[in-house]
């Protein structure tokens, strides 16, 4: 940090050397100190007005800078400093059900990269986890975990290109067609939406934003630039993009039985048609529903309710939710070992 011009730091540079300047002081530093240490500035207006604006830019980003006296008797030179424990967050607690959460979310993955770094990080929350007093493994049954799969070859080369920002080559075929096109890509997000991934972006070439499913792109892509090569435009809201981008599917009108007092999710998105009907385990209480959507949506939903929701019809969404299912089992007993 010594003899560091401004000039020579970028401002995010200058502002990370002050703040770590003023937290590692067990006393208050007197503003010519930490000029000659950070800022390698002469004294004088120029340096004030700099000094000023770092320290409000800090405060507003929640730095809570204290100003004091070295001598307590004296009002000497006022100074500065950050004391760890007030800048520190707070150690992580979860309860059962939020340790149990965090577990799911781990085990959906079915990417390699992205299901390193999920465990990766689950290993380093396991302490506090196992403070919550269950086993977050067994707490939700396994048929809620509807696993997030990413097998597109593509997937990994866009996911690297949305976090690094860097832009993707590709060759890509349309819907209908055998044929491929080569596109360049600046990637700002990978999305999932009805059931499938697609990746947003601008679209170097036509100069418009576009979206792209993954599963028609010819092999993986290549990251054609460093880093930090463009900016997501400020407000970009992906989601939103998707929908609106995204080819229109067939609508289908479905019935489906849920549990009494259960699949919350499902009942919002859905209308009520009975209550207190017999349901598939020959019991009563169930609840039925119609719902609206493309089949991969509802499909979705369905699984994300486990054994608390069945699909009465059409045939076509109950035959999705059951090949989903039989995957899934598929890999649990993969992962088993196939003990019985």
């Amino acid at each position: 940090m010594a003899g560091s011009t401004p000039e020579a730091q970028s401002r995010p540079e200058r502002l990370m050397n002050l703040l770590i300047m003023l937290l590692v002081q067990d006393r208050y530093v007197s503003k010519d100190r930490i000029r000659s240490t950070v800022y390698g500035e002469p004294a004088g207006p120029a340096f004030d007005r700099m000094f000023d604006r770092d320290k409000e830019l800090l405060r507003e980003l929640g730095v809570p800078i204290e100003t004091g006296h070295q001598d307590a008797w004296f009002e000497d030179e006022p100074g500065y400093r950050v004391r760890p424990d007030h800048y520190a967050l707070p150690g992580i607690q979860f309860t059962a059900d939020e340790a149990s959460v965090v577990a799911l979310a781990a085990k959906v993955w079915q990417n390699a990269a992205l299901a390193d770094t999920a465990a990766a990080a689950v290993r380093k929350l396991r302490p506090v986890m196992d403070e919550g007093g269950s086993d977050p493994r067994v707490a939700l049954p396994a048929l809620e975990a509807a696993p997030l799969t990413a097998d597109e070859p593509s997937f990994e080369t866009f996911w690297t290109g949305t976090q690094e920002r860097r832009r993707v080559r590709f060759d890509y075929r349309k819907a209908g067609s055998l044929e491929t096109e080569r596109r360049l890509l600046e990637p700002w997000g990978v999305v999932r939406h009805g059931g499938r991934w697609y990746v947003v972006g601008l679209d170097v070439d036509r100069g418009e934003e576009r979206l792209f499913r993954l599963s028609r792109v010819v092999g993986k892509g290549r990251l054609v630039t460093e880093p930090d090569a463009y900016a997501v435009p400020a407000g970009t809201d992906l989601q939103a993009v998707t929908r609106r981008l995204a080819p229109s599917r067939p609508s289908v009108e479905a019935s489906v039985l849920v549990r009494a007092g259960r699949a919350g999710a499902l009942r919002r998105s859905g209308d009520l048609v009975a209550d207190d009907v017999v349901g598939p385990d020959k019991t009563e209480g169930w609840s039925r529903l119609r719902l609206r959507g493309d089949v991969a949506s509802i499909a979705d939903s369905v699984l994300r309710a486990g054994s608390d929701a069945y699909v009465e019809e059409p045939v076509e969404l109950r035959d999705t939710v059951v090949r989903r299912l039989d995957l899934l089992l598929e890999r649990l007993d993969v992962q088993s070992g196939g003990a019985a």
